[in-house]
């Protein structure tokens, strides 16, 4: 069994930072979120703004850095 599959998420990092971009044109943060597994912050970040865009912007950075994990604790490397 190959040890890299309990560390890297299924999800796919470009649809990750789309989902997060589309803050920028909808208002609507935390859609990445949600699409990751993290429901709860997620839902937070939707009624906050994006955390008046400061939580969102990191996100998006930590998501380019790859350094953004999925709810499981695994990371989201594959574009």
């Amino acid at each position: 069994m190959d040890d890299t599959s309990e560390t890297v998420s299924p999800r796919s990092r470009t649809v990750t930072l789309i989902l997060a971009g589309l803050f920028f044109f909808s208002c609507c943060g935390g859609l990445h979120r949600i699409y990751t597994g993290k429901i709860f912050t997620g839902i937070l970040q939707i009624l906050t703004g994006g955390g008046l865009f400061v939580w969102q912007i990191i996100d998006i950075i930590r998501i380019l850095l790859g350094t953004y994990d999925d709810a499981q604790g695994r990371d989201i490397v594959e574009w």
